[in-house]
């Protein structure tokens, strides 16, 4: 694989020095590097020293044949395009050719500029190809935290769901980390190159939800003035996440089930059908079996969103995963603050073992920073860490309560303190605390309203709001 300043690099095995010459010209001039080999068995060992982006070959040379070239490469390298070429164009050597994989067949005499757009496509399809496993590698890699038994047998039931097109309900506590599962659904699926598009279900009013989710035409209603598309039209390609979708109105759940029953969509204040090609994966922190019972969630829905459930346990029955994910929140917010820790006391992780984590992983992740960015040393102990007292469930929730589901009074105002392990430390009111996440988010984001309401699962609104009470400089 080329590195993204250098041009791509061909391959091209061609034993007719006039047409390895006229070849190697051409596709110079398209931009590309072009390693020349005049026979079949120097190309392929050739090929086993180097990185290509494609290779183009003659199916008759003095040795191998191009056909078992082309099966040598792809022995070593799967997906590496070859493009076959030969003067003897028949149905039954292109059948050949394209059974044993060849990317293209492209018959000689060549017309140059068809062979520069086969190459560029072939290059092109590599590129995302690689995109894609990179785009996987990245989205798996994030922080899945997995050595409990109870977290490794949920990343097991990943795998094997992800390549299928079934509908998949995520369910788990606030916090647990329903949402970087369902970016992992999607990471491994096989549509990984199409988008992922989360809606929180929870966050918008009903008329808002409606607009979100299928779009609206111009003139749908006052403001709308312009088309707006969808989620799902967004969506189309690649996977939708529904978020805390037991949150969603009547109305909209019936509108839902259509759409799943369907496979169409309507705009708010259109009148024509659109379908669309998306895997949905809904998720929630509250029972919707329990839902279904209080009449407060369709049945039929619930059987359309899971097909497949995958729960997601609470970090207080998976002990195992708290100290390597502490260590992973430590490490990152040294890295995004600038801050240095040398030593870690064995009581910092005595502490967190012992918590209930009520907030789960993202009550953790709070902890963690705070004691990071306020330790007075650069050895953390359990004097660092600060817990809500009195009611420590309240941190995972606040933010998110605060966020359209309810407004709660801060307990800042009243008078309430992240207390640290020893109660001989300096207090540090939960404004302060608040100030600092919502300062570091907004900073690692460059401003990003947006983005910083997306990493702490509050709305931009919350965000404009802390901004202004706290006086930080966005």
């Amino acid at each position: 694989m080329t590195e993204p300043d250098q041009k791509p690099k061909i391959l091209l095995i061609e034993d007719d020095p006039d047409g390895r010459r006229s070849v190697t010209e051409a596709l110079f001039e398209s931009g590309y590097d072009v390693v020349p080999a005049d026979c079949g068995q120097k190309g392929v060992e050739i090929f086993g020293k180097q990185a290509f982006d494609a290779v183009l070959s003659d199916i008759k040379l003095p040795d191998i044949d191009g056909i078992q070239v082309l099966r040598q490469i792809r022995k070593s390298e799967p997906e590496m395009p070859v493009l076959l070429m030969t003067a003897y164009g028949t149905i039954t050597a292109a059948v050949e050719a394209l059974k044993a994989g060849a990317y293209d067949y492209i018959l000689k005499p060549l017309d140059l500029t068809d062979l520069q757009a086969k190459i560029a496509h072939a290059i092109e399809t590599q590129r995302l190809r690689r995109q894609v496993v990179s785009l996987k590698q990245e989205l798996f890699a994030r922080p899945i935290i997995a050595r409990s038994k109870e977290m490794l047998a949920v990343l097991n039931q990943v795998k094997m769901v992800a390549p299928t097109q079934a509908n998949v309900l995520i369910l788990g506590e606030s916090g647990t980390g329903k949402e970087l599962i369902a970016r992992a659904l999607h990471a491994l699926s096989s549509h990984p190159e199409g988008a992922f598009i989360a809606v929180n279900c929870g966050a918008f009013a009903e008329s808002l939800l409606e607009s979100e989710l299928f779009g609206h035409e111009k003139g749908a209603f006052t403001g709308a003035t312009q088309i707006r598309l969808g989620a799902f039209e967004r969506a189309h390609g690649g996977s939708l996440f529904l978020d805390e979708v037991g949150l969603s109105s009547p109305h909209v759940q019936s509108r839902l089930l259509r759409v799943l029953e369907e496979r169409e969509i309507m705009r708010v204040g259109g009148s024509k059908p659109i379908t669309f090609d998306v895997r949905i994966i809904a998720a929630s922190n509250r029972d919707l079996d329990e839902l279904v019972t209080e009449k407060k969630f369709r049945h039929d829905l619930l059987y359309r969103l899971k097909v497949i459930t995958i729960q997601i346990p609470p970090l207080r029955e998976r002990p195992d995963d708290i100290r390597p994910l502490a260590e992973y929140f430590i490490a990152r917010t040294c890295k995004e603050n600038g801050k240095y820790i040398e030593a870690i006391d064995p009581d910092f992780y005595a502490v967190l073992e012992k918590h209930p984590w009520p907030g789960n992983a993202r009550e953790l992740r709070n902890i963690v920073e705070s004691a990071v960015i306020l330790a007075n040393s650069p050895k953390l102990t359990a004097a660092d860490i600060r817990l809500l007292v009195p009611t420590r469930s309240e941190l995972a929730l606040r933010l998110r309560n605060e966020s359209g589901r309810g407004e709660l009074q801060s307990e800042a105002s009243q008078g309430q303190n992240y207390l640290p392990a020893d109660s001989k430390q300096t207090k540090h009111t939960l404004a302060e605390i608040e100030r600092e996440v919502m300062l570091n988010a907004l900073q690692r984001h460059k401003g990003s309203r947006t983005l910083a309401a997306q990493e702490l699962d509050i709305s931009t609104r919350t965000i404009q709001r802390k901004i202004r009470d706290y006086n930080l400089p966005f």
